[in-house]
């Protein structure tokens, strides 16, 4: 039989359990973002700008970063088609989530018996972006989960791709469709060509390596993988 002092020990840690549990829940209700004010209103920065600009300071340097806000219909169809297609073909037809892309990524690394690669929609991708962080936290990918439901429930298709084109990261430092066109090709995001709109689209996972520019091997074939695609997928036309 469990003695009355250890009775009493165990009610204590059940106590102060269930109090770290309110706790939280209380901190994230407070903190939670405000998802339904993005339908009229763009954010002011984002988790992931905040995070590269700490890093500059922390090395002693100026914590400026290229950004500039435009709208979806400045934004080249080029663009939109490429960044679809490389990341997130289904977009238009899934609800946050693409249980078909995370299949295939379980099955891609049970045959090359590696860790399964992304497969986060852009839905996912922006509420990371704006709000949360890299880590793959089990605790972060629940709120991740959380906040793309919201997004996906409150934002039209268009609205939440408008958002994502203006807070990716295309390059150190070079944030959204409009900094990453004048950056790299002296031009307007609208008016970017179907190449040079996959060379950005193609930088969108290692943007810290790939962009354009860059010498990688890995990245041009990525290049020529999103331009091939973009030819197939004409359906895309209709919908952006």
């Amino acid at each position: 039989m469990i003695g009355r002092r250890a009775r009493r020990g165990c009610a204590r840690i059940f106590v102060l359990a269930l109090a770290g549990i309110v706790a939280l829940a209380v901190y994230h209700g407070v903190t939670w973002p405000d998802v339904e004010k993005l339908v009229g209103s763009n954010p002011r920065s984002t988790a992931f700008i905040e995070r590269y600009r700490d890093k500059l300071r922390d090395r002693g340097l100026p914590d400026a970063v290229d950004w500039t806000w435009v709208s979806y219909g400045q934004i080249s169809p080029h663009l939109k088609r490429a960044v679809l297609v490389g990341e997130d073909i289904e977009f238009f037809s899934h609800r946050g989530f693409a249980p078909n892309e995370i299949r295939k990524a379980l099955a891609d690394a049970w045959e090359r018996r590696e860790r399964p690669r992304g497969a986060s929609t852009i839905t996912q991708q922006l509420a990371k972006n704006l709000w949360l962080s890299p880590s793959m936290n089990p605790l972060r990918k629940l709120r991740e989960a959380l906040l793309t439901r919201q997004l996906e429930r409150h934002l039209g298709k268009k609205r939440i791709l408008e958002l994502y084109l203006n807070v990716a990261e295309f390059g150190p430092g070079v944030y959204g469709a409009e900094a990453a066109a004048r950056h790299y090709f002296g031009k307007a995001a609208s008016q970017l060509s179907p190449a040079e709109a996959a060379e950005l689209a193609a930088s969108l996972p290692r943007p810290s390596a790939w962009h354009p520019g860059s010498a990688s091997r890995a990245y041009r074939r990525h290049v020529r993988s999103i331009q091939n695609r973009m030819e197939r997928a004409e359906f895309l036309w209709r919908l952006i």
